[in-house]
């Protein structure tokens, strides 16, 4: 939201000069994660835009008392997480973790590791990620778009986005993709719901990764009698001829099926809030519908906006570093912000603004480099289903509650609302 002009932008967190005096000083570093100002939820934090401003890296303070960089802006943060001496291994001294590291590193994903390691088993489910690939399901995602608009309007009005559409969409195609049985759903989202949390007590989030990789496992050994045409199977084939071990492909499915459904549910709910706040880009959206390349570019468009990956992503340095006239020093964190890089001036002009018909696509809303998001090309699909579908077959949806009432995401990983209440 464009509130940042005047009087009216305040610093959430200190005043501008505390945050000038404390951007390199490890001493006087403000606490990080930052909090959003009320009245702009789309908007990434004042204080950490406030860092932004000042410089392109800046001390933050974590829970536990450590005070990693801040990579606050756009081409720092594509140099760092495309440079070999930095690393996004969980288990490294010094890496600015958000939240405990269980003993052992129990259920760590490769996603958190470094290569050869993260590049071999990355390349076992590439493969079922390509645009190519993801591109054959899209008659089956929209068919699930379809019959879930189909059963929400059949249902109470108002509703709740979240549970009669955001969540079951991403959550079907996944399962669908992956060969686990829907009916699970509500095992699964309870569990990763626990997992993204970061006010989460530690030993509840243990118990979610147990219980979540338990229960893959039980699948992959289901998958090891009898194949399906599936993910899992694939993974099953990969154990059965040595190349993983059960455990990891478990833990595969683990991160497959939280990443496949958590994040497009929250883009799908906060994209519509978005949208039905500004009717005139909604307008724009529906009425360019059956025009694909504009679909996908407002999809973009959104992404770069909205940025729910809010708690940037984490890394840990492994030589010195000269960058941006700073030395990071071998061993010290990194926290690229990629919710403010996305609203880099330098790169976007006007970037608090939405717009579906800028060019969005050097966005850093899937990360950059080899470890940017896997799942890409099906989250763009699914969402680009999904916006060109919902608001063209219900033309009167529209917000149920005030903006005010809406609970946000705020304590969690990945940003958005846990309910949405709309009507038609």
């Amino acid at each position: 939201m464009r509130d940042r002009a005047g009087a009216g932008w305040e610093i959430a967190v200190g005043t501008q000069e505390d945050l000038m005096t404390s951007t390199l000083d490890p001493a006087g570093a403000p606490d990080f994660p930052m909090p959003r100002a009320d009245r702009c939820p789309f908007d990434p934090p004042p204080a950490a835009r406030g860092l932004q401003e000042e410089a392109p890296l800046a001390r933050v303070r974590l829970w536990d008392g450590s005070t990693p960089w801040l990579v606050t802006r756009y081409a720092e943060q594509r140099a760092l997480m495309a440079d070999p001496r930095v690393s996004a291994d969980v288990t490294r001294p010094g890496y600015p973790s958000q939240v405990p590291i269980p003993p052992g590193g129990t259920g760590i994903s490769f996603i958190l590791m470094d290569d050869p390691e993260h590049g071999r088993l990355r390349r076992m489910v590439t493969g079922a990620f390509t645009v190519k690939r993801t591109e054959i399901l899209r008659p089956a995602v929209q068919r699930i778009v379809d019959e879930q608009i189909d059963a929400m309007l059949a249902g109470p009005n108002p509703a709740d986005l979240v549970q009669a559409f955001a969540l079951p969409v991403p959550s079907l195609v996944i399962c669908e993709l992956l060969g686990v049985p829907y009916a699970d759903h509500d095992f699964f989202q309870d569990n990763s719901k626990i997992l993204i949390r970061r006010s989460a007590e530690p030993a509840d989030r243990h118990a979610a990764q147990r219980a979540l990789s338990g229960y893959l496992d039980e699948l992959i050994g289901t998958k090891l009698e009898r194949r399906g045409d599936d993910l899992l199977s694939g993974l099953a084939d990969r154990v059965e001829a040595g190349e993983l071990t059960r455990s990891e492909a478990a833990q595969m499915g683990v991160l497959l099926l939280i990443a496949g459904h958590e994040t497009t549910a929250n883009m799908i709910a906060l994209g519509t809030l978005a949208l039905l706040r500004d009717p005139d880009q909604l307008a724009l959206l529906r009425e360019s519908g059956d025009e694909p390349a504009v679909v996908a570019s407002a999809v973009e468009e959104l992404l770069r906006y909205l940025t729910i990956t809010h708690s940037g992503r984490r890394r840990v340095a492994l030589e010195d570093i000269e960058i941006a006239g700073q030395t990071i020093r071998a061993g010290e964190g990194l926290i690229m912000a990629n919710d403010i890089a996305n609203r880099d001036a330098s790169v976007f002009p006007d970037p608090d603004r939405l717009d579906l018909t800028r060019n969005p696509r050097r966005h850093v809303a899937f990360g950059f480099g080899v470890h940017q998001c896997l799942g890409q090309p099906l989250a763009r699909l699914e969402l680009q289903v999904v916006y060109r579908t919902l608001y063209r077959r219900i033309p009167t949806l529209a917000l149920a509650a005030d903006v005010e009432d809406i609970p946000f995401k705020h304590d969690g990983s990945v940003y958005g609302v846990y309910e949405l209440p709309v009507r038609w």
